[in-house]
Order: structure tokens, then C-alpha cells, then sequence
């Protein structure tokens, strides 16, 4: 999900419409509980008066069904200071609150990458993603302080992990090997192979070393892998 929402925040203006836009799709189809949901999954994080605006119905209509979606375990609140002030309370989805959501997501996403590669150039769209990658990499750049660069590979692993992958790592002589046993975006990168670039400018980054990939399942086989030598910071 965190790839989701750094698209959004790097994204190109035509990008940005189209992503407020499916918060708004077949709103008539839906109940209040359901674009609720919704837009928080798209936004990530709002205030009570946010949602009101996005769902079209009053803060108190709002504050309702955040209350039985929070007693639900589907969202939670907490607070947040900007600048002076009281500050303001956030409401997001839980990790119940997302797992709602993974069939339709995935193919909203593919069709807005369609609807982008339609209307951008290769190279936005290519560099959008690894805009995205760097970001990523860039709110663990404290953690990655004094790490070796095994325990580097442990933080992308847990990273990684918390998008829905399986992955392991194992050193083999001077090189090491990261697996990615499973996939979350795979029905977004066979139509959309450019999705890839994200996990490998990721690795790199994080590993301020370079990943080359010897295996995808894109190509028939079992899972993705990364080789990474240690010796190229020599």
C-alpha cells in the first residue's frame, strides 16, 4: 500500500485526477460504510471534516460510522500536531480495513496505469516509479545509519514485507541473493511490467549498492531474484 500512496504524492497532475477520480467511481453503487472505507484506503489518512467532503455527507453522519468501523477494527485514530495549536485526529485502515479491498484495488490499479500509459511518455512513467522507490528508501534513511549491509537486507526484508511479500536472503560466497517467493502486484505487472522497477530501485537504494535481476516469474520462473555483490562498494 505504501507504493500506492507515493505514486499519489509524486504524481503527475493528469496522475493525481485520476486517482481522486476512482475514490468518486460508482459512488451510486456504494453504501456511506463502503466510500468511507474507500477513500481512506486511496488517501491513506483523514480528519472527520475530509471525509465528509469526499463522501458528500455531513461531520456527524461521518463521526458515526467511523466510531462502528473503529469498534469493528477495521480503522483507527490517533493524533497528530500541525503546527500550533490542538491537534487534529486522523483516522486510517487497520490492516483488516485494507485486506477489504485487494481484488478491486489491483484492478483499479491496472486500469489507471493504462489510462497513464495512454496519456504520458515512457520515460514519466518510468521515472514517476522510481521517484516512488527513492521516496520509500528515503524514510528509512535514519534507520540505515551504521546498519551492515546484512542488516540492511533484513530491513528490506521486513519493508517488503509489509507489501504483501515473502522474502528471504542468503549470501552465497561474495554475493548475496534476495528472493521474493511471492508477488502481491503480480496481476498488475503482467499487464504493467514497468511496476517491477519499483522493488529493484528500492533494493539498490536502500542497499546503496546495485541489484541486478536474474530471475521474475514474468518470465515462467518460480520467483523473483535479486543478486547483490558485496564487493562492489571496493
Amino acid at each position: 500500500m505504501v507504493y500506492w500512496h507515493k505514486l499519489r504524492n509524486h504524481a503527475h497532475p493528469i496522475v493525481i485526477r485520476h486517482m481522486d477520480a476512482i475514490t468518486n467511481l460508482d459512488n451510486q453503487n456504494q453504501t456511506t460504510r463502503q466510500r468511507v472505507l474507500k477513500t481512506l484506503l486511496l488517501r491513506q489518512s483523514c480528519t472527520v471534516n475530509e471525509l465528509a467532503e469526499a463522501v458528500e455527507i455531513n461531520p456527524i453522519s461521518v463521526r458515526h460510522h467511523l466510531n462502528k468501523l473503529e469498534a469493528e477494527g477495521l480503522v483507527h485514530s490517533y493524533e497528530e500536531r500541525h503546527g500550533v495549536g490542538r491537534p487534529r485526529r486522523l483516522y486510517r485502515l487497520t490492516e483488516s480495513g485494507r485486506e477489504l479491498f485487494p481484488t478491486r484495488y489491483l484492478r483499479l490499479t491496472t486500469r489507471l496505469l493504462s489510462q497513464l500509459k495512454d496519456q504520458l511518455p515512457s520515460t514519466t512513467i518510468n521515472q514517476l516509479f522510481a521517484q516512488m522507490a527513492k521516496d520509500i528508501a528515503a524514510d528509512y534513511e535514519e534507520s540505515l545509519r551504521g546498519l551492515s549491509l546484512e542488516e540492511r537486507l533484513d530491513l528490506i526484508k521486513r519493508l517488503l514485507s509489509q507489501e504483501g511479500f515473502s522474502v528471504e536472503w542468503e549470501k552465497q560466497g561474495n554475493e548475496y541473493l534476495i528472493r521474493e517467493i511471492n508477488c502481491p502486484y503480480l496481476q498488475v505487472s503482467q499487464a504493467h511490467p514497468e511496476v517491477c522497477a519499483v522493488d529493484q530501485t528500492l533494493i539498490s537504494t536502500l542497499l546503496s549498492l546495485p541489484a541486478e535481476k536474474v530471475r521474475c516469474v514474468l518470465n515462467g520462473d518460480s520467483h523473483c531474484t535479486y543478486i547483490v555483490s558485496s564487493q562492489a562498494k571496493e
